[in-house]
């Protein structure tokens, strides 16, 4: 009796052990990236560019972007026969079909700080959004 209490001490105390040092970095998979300003965010001629890929959804998922700038969504296709090549973005009324395979850039008017910007394919199972910050 004396030898099971010992071993049971001895398991909840290595199992405590394992808990307060595993440090496990939650796993990151490509469409649940959350990108820094900057990352996929870059400027030309005063404009703000966002690229964003569309095949078998949207990468990254969600991007942080500067407000109070003119910007140009850059929409990334390649191969891209699945309905993220259906896009809709309903706060700005907008609604395409992109190309299989190119480059479609859509102008966005500057967007106050603190705006979401939310867009998903045509079937609502694919979406990124933009978040405007100061």
């Amino acid at each position: 009796m004396k030898k099971i209490i010992i071993i049971s001490i001895a398991i909840i105390a290595l199992l405590g052990i394992g808990l307060v040092f595993n440090k496990k970095t939650p796993k990151v998979t490509r469409y649940d990236s959350v990108q820094s300003l900057g990352a996929n965010v870059s400027t030309s001629e005063g404009k703000q560019i966002i690229e964003i890929n569309a095949k078998g959804g949207y990468t990254p998922r969600a991007t942080i972007a500067k407000a109070g700038q003119a910007t140009i969504l850059r929409i990334k296709t390649n191969a891209t026969f699945d309905c993220s090549s259906s896009l809709r973005i309903p706060a700005l009324g907008y609604s395409k079909n992109l190309p299989a395979t190119g480059t479609t850039d859509i102008e966005l008017p500057a967007q106050n700080a603190g705006t979401t910007l939310k867009a998903l394919c045509s079937m609502g199972m694919y979406n990124f959004s933009i978040n405007f910050q100061g």
